[in-house]
Parts: C-alpha cells; sequence; structure tokens
C-alpha cells in the first residue's frame, strides 16, 4: 500500500507564494516520478510539473518561470514552490507518483489533493 500526504494549500491574494509538499510512504521500492496536477472547476486534469528520480523536471507552460519542483528522495518527498500566483491557477492541486514494486512497474498513485484558491 502506498498513500501519498499532501499539505500546503490555501487561500492567497494573486502575486503571493505557495509552496506544496508530498510525502509518499508505503511499499516502494522505487520511484520513478514525482509530479503535480492540478484540475479547476469545470475543467480537466492537467499537468503542472513533475520530477524524475535523477531531477529531470518538466512544465506544463503556464507553470514554467513560476513555479519550482523539487524532490527528495531520502524522503520520498516532492515539493512545488509557486510563485507569482495568478487567479487563473486555483484550483485543486494532486501530487501524484510513478512507482516500481517488487511485483508491479510504473503504478500511478495520487494524493487527495489540495485547494488552492488565488484571489484578485
Amino acid at each position: 500500500q502506498v498513500q501519498l500526504v499532501e499539505s500546503g494549500g490555501g487561500l492567497v491574494q494573486a502575486g503571493g507564494s505557495l509552496r506544496l509538499s508530498c510525502a509518499a510512504s508505503g511499499s516502494i521500492y522505487r520511484i520513478n516520478t514525482m509530479g503535480w496536477y492540478r484540475q479547476a472547476p469545470g475543467k480537466q486534469r492537467e499537468l503542472v510539473a513533475a520530477i524524475t528520480r535523477y531531477g529531470s523536471t518538466n512544465y506544463s507552460d503556464s507553470a514554467k518561470g513560476r513555479f519550482t519542483i523539487s524532490r527528495d528522495n531520502a524522503k520520498n518527498t516532492v515539493y512545488l514552490q509557486m510563485n507569482s500566483l495568478k487567479p487563473e491557477d486555483t484550483a485543486v492541486y494532486y501530487c501524484n507518483c510513478n512507482l516500481d514494486s517488487t511485483k508491479y512497474y510504473g503504478v500511478d498513485y495520487w494524493g487527495k489533493g489540495t485547494l488552492v484558491t488565488v484571489s484578485s
């Protein structure tokens, strides 16, 4: 069993900053990729940022230049530093973990989501 625990969401004014954290625990052999997705009301879930176990990163166009994803492999934790937040960043942010266990490869796990609300 794998569990992802998220923290850091909340209400912030436009131009402000938030840092999201997600810690993975459980029957983990190796984490391949950790990342953050978000889903706004009436829209599909979209990738915000992702990072591999080697530190390679990928950002959405909207996140690039404002958000920074980082990872602590020893703690199985991923962070998302969000700066210069805009009202359109308002969404539920979900932590994602793609990992290998002793039996399966490349299985996706999801956190419960944390709400980020940016006021104008």
